[in-house]
């Protein structure tokens, strides 16, 4: 078994969609669908991170771009068509070691004529404008013509399955013929940014160019070339496509000749320089990211695949673009931001890939006067993060969708479910914490601590009688309940929020008062704010059992009906229990997601063991999982309070949500929150990583009696941590000197060092 190696063998026309989803190719910049070329259904996905548009649709959505993947293989004007021929074998693999797909595939056409293709594609995470494929076409019991079609579509449509919905983003600009290749210029319907495909096919042999003849055309909106070669049984034949992509947002240049000029440099390099340069780039984000487990064979490729998926989505290079709910891999959520990326993918990068995770919070900070537009719009202060953002931080969530039965729906969660703010927060302190890195708080990240923090002094209700402020008609992380008064994970970290406001309010005051006085000016608050603010986060109120043991989920979550949930499915996910109403949901204590738990893993030093294991037991038997979200977060809560073995279980549906296809929806793209969470299960869960009140590093590890070996690194602040756990033993080389906390006892280390600690 090769633990690199995402593997899929025999043809299955039922299941070409989840494993386009599962074979993407991305660099951040541009995410290609794992079509398959010789087969006709399935889903075109060729998605540029930060090209949205509205035109038709209900909001603003992630364009689906012109697809340059077209490739056809006639044999004397027979289609090679996997639906019409005869598949005699197949196999795929994703080779997340280098980032490359290929497909092995012997086929016969109704005529009889037997033809191996095996093929490989990459998208360069050198240089993010290129990809290509590689085709070696082996006729096996005929010599004859063949018809090689290279075509670039720009017919796509968003929600092509969904007839009420689809929606054309593009208008064609202009097809050129570039003898030899093609190209496909387009805009977008609303903000008319320009997008522009390019591809070329080379075919050499020890002779030189095989083609015979050419011909060019424009079929609609498709534009193409077809070329005719004479291949003889037994020799293989090799073909180079080459692709470049470029947008407005890349150039103020002329489209055509900024790609032009970049297609011609990359076949003058060559396929295979290229792919060079793009295999040693993914070689330097590895030693970055990559968990290595000994002892078991699923849990190590199951990891990998999610860090392969989520490492591709981000892209540094770009500060006004951040990672969608399904990434560069689909359509789903329309490629909108939810809090997915700042609470369950953002630390992956904080503590691995720095720079990126500054990236993404500087999408934020560029979005920034989105938010303060949609706090305006609904009658508040300061800045309010949409619940979904596309491309400039407005609110783009849908009004409307389908509940589990399918009946239409009012969508709540951009009116209500407003702890983005705070979960934005969150993220920007966290990166604080890591990495050190004080530019970035004094020139952004204060401006929008203290924005979000304006913004929930102009939200919170005071209630004079009880003398204590309220958050009243919110949706929490749970959205079976809406219109709730109190949810704890809202109130909490609004609390929270306005709390690291204030303390780095006066951190900057230190640092560059001027910069204060300047940002209190631009943000019309003063001392009486400040004071306000405290005030507001003493009294804001956190309901809780009458012990104060179990923290209630919201206010009157406790009065709700227990419906014990008793069946599970094969994946180990609950069935909905006999009775429910499914859309009576919120009249129940079922629950979608963590919730409480998810606050307290979000603010782990906020809660005593005691406590957070009392409502891990209590909230546990209430969760639907209804959110791919979901199970990491018990993973790690479970750890920590000793439920090692069903840890292992949630541990395993995290990382194999879409290999698995466990929420039944892989289909419409890559589950990023999930990603992002598996990394979190390994690192602060089985590792037991956190950062203790004094500031320092701490490390509590448990990993199943059959890991021989868990290692993993880490970037802590100026050094790079690399962790070895075996079951007895613990090892920690750090490139600086370091203090960190092994199961409560401080060890110190010195620059590029090693420590060794027994169990």
């Amino acid at each position: 078994m090769n633990l690199w190696n995402v593997e899929l063998e025999g043809y299955n026309k039922n299941n070409i969609k989840k494993y386009e989803t599962i074979f993407v190719l991305a660099n951040g910049y541009k995410g290609l669908r794992g079509r398959l070329e010789f087969s006709k259904i399935g889903n075109k996905g060729n998605f540029l991170a930060g090209i949205f548009d509205k035109g038709q649709a209900q909001v603003t959505e992630i364009v689906n771009c012109q697809d340059p993947l077209g490739f056809n293989i006639y044999i004397d004007n027979e289609l090679v068509n996997m639906e019409e021929c005869s598949v005699d074998s197949f196999k795929r693999v994703l080779n997340m070691k280098e980032a490359i797909l290929s497909a092995e595939l012997v086929v016969t056409t109704k005529s009889g004529k037997t033809v191996e293709i095996n093929s490989e594609r990459y998208v360069s995470k050198s240089n993010v404008h290129r990809w290509a494929s590689k085709y070696e076409i082996t006729p096996k019991n005929f010599s004859g013509k063949v018809f090689i079609e290279n075509y670039i579509d720009g017919s796509v449509t968003n929600s092509s399955d969904d007839v009420m919905n689809r929606s054309k983003h593009l208008s064609i600009i202009q097809a050129y013929d570039i003898r030899p290749g093609i190209a496909l210029e387009t805009k977008t319907i609303d903000k008319k940014i320009g997008i522009i495909e390019l591809t070329r096919l080379i075919g050499e042999n020890s002779k030189g160019n095989i083609f015979k003849a050419r011909r060019y055309s424009k079929l609609g909106e498709k534009v193409v070339e077809v070329y005719e070669t004479f291949m003889r049984e037994g020799t293989t034949e090799v073909i180079y496509k080459y692709g470049t992509t470029y947008t407005d947002r890349d150039t103020d240049e002329e489209l055509y000749y900024s790609a032009l000029e970049e297609l011609n440099n990359f076949v003058l390099q060559g396929y295979e320089t290229e792919k060079s340069s793009h295999s040693e780039a993914w070689d330097e984000v590895w030693k970055d990211i990559d968990i290595q487990i000994q002892g078991d064979d699923k849990a190590q490729v199951g990891i990998r695949f999610n860090l392969f998926q989520l490492a591709a989505s981000a892209y540094e290079g770009d500060e006004k673009v951040s990672i969608a709910a399904k990434a560069l891999h689909g359509e789903g959520y329309k490629g909108h931001v939810f809090w997915d990326t700042e609470v369950f993918m953002l630390p992956f990068f904080i503590y691995t890939r720095p720079k990126v995770a500054k990236a993404l919070l500087m999408y934020r900070y560029n979005t920034l006067d989105g938010a303060r537009e949609n706090a305006r719009l609904s009658g508040y202060r300061g800045a309010r993060f949409p619940w979904e953002a596309a491309d400039d931080g407005t609110e783009v969530t849908p009004k409307w969708g389908f509940d589990y039965e399918g009946n239409a729906v009012r969508i709540w969660t951009g009116d209500e479910e407003f702890h983005i703010n705070s979960d934005i927060a969150f993220g920007i302190t966290e990166y604080f914490r890591v990495t050190c890195d004080e530019g970035f708080l004094i020139n952004f990240g204060v401006e929008m601590l203290l924005d979000t923090a304006k913004f929930w002094e102009s939200r919170v209700e005071y209630n004079e009688e009880e003398d204590r402020y309220e958050i009243n008609s919110v949706i929490g992380p749970d959205e079976f309940h809406e219109h709730v008064n109190n949810n704890v994970f809202t109130n909490y970290l609004a609390k929270w929020n306005i709390e690291k406001a204030i303390y780095f309010k006066e951190w900057l005051k230190r640092k560059d008062e001027n910069k204060l006085k300047i940002l209190c000016n631009q943000l019309c608050v003063n001392e009486e704010d400040f004071e306000k603010w405290v005030d507001i986060s003493k009294k804001i109120y956190i309901p809780k059992s009458e012990d104060g043991t179990i923290i209630e989920q919201f206010q009157g979550f406790f009065d709700l009906d227990y419906i014990p949930i008793t069946e599970y499915d094969q994946n180990s996910m609950p069935i909905w229990p006999k009775g429910v109403k499914l859309d009576r949901l919120g009249d129940t204590q079922l629950i979608k997601q963590a919730d409480v738990v998810q606050l307290m893993l979000v603010l782990p030093e906020e809660f005593s063991y005691d406590i957070k294991k009392a409502n891990y037991e209590y909230y546990e038997k209430r969760t639907m999982h209804k959110s791919s979200l979901s199970p990491s977060m018990y993973s790690i809560l479970g750890l920590a309070v000793g439920d090692t073995n069903n840890a292992y279980k949630y541990f395993i549906k995290t990382v194999y949500t879409d290999l698995e296809d466990n929420q039944g929806n892989t289909d419409f793209g890559l589950h990023g929150a999930s990603t992002g969470g598996s990394w979190q299960s390994v690192v602060f869960g089985f590792a037991g990583l956190s950062i203790g009140l004094d500031g320092n590093l701490k490390l509590r590890p448990w990993i199943p009696s059959n890991w021989d070996k868990l290692c993993f690194g880490v970037n802590w602040r100026n050094s790079k941590l690399q962790f070895s756990i075996y079951q007895d033993v613990i090892e920690v080389y750090s490139t600086g000197e370091n203090s960190i906390s092994v199961n409560d006892r401080i060890y110190k280390i010195s620059k590029n060092s090693t420590v060794v600690i027994k169990k």
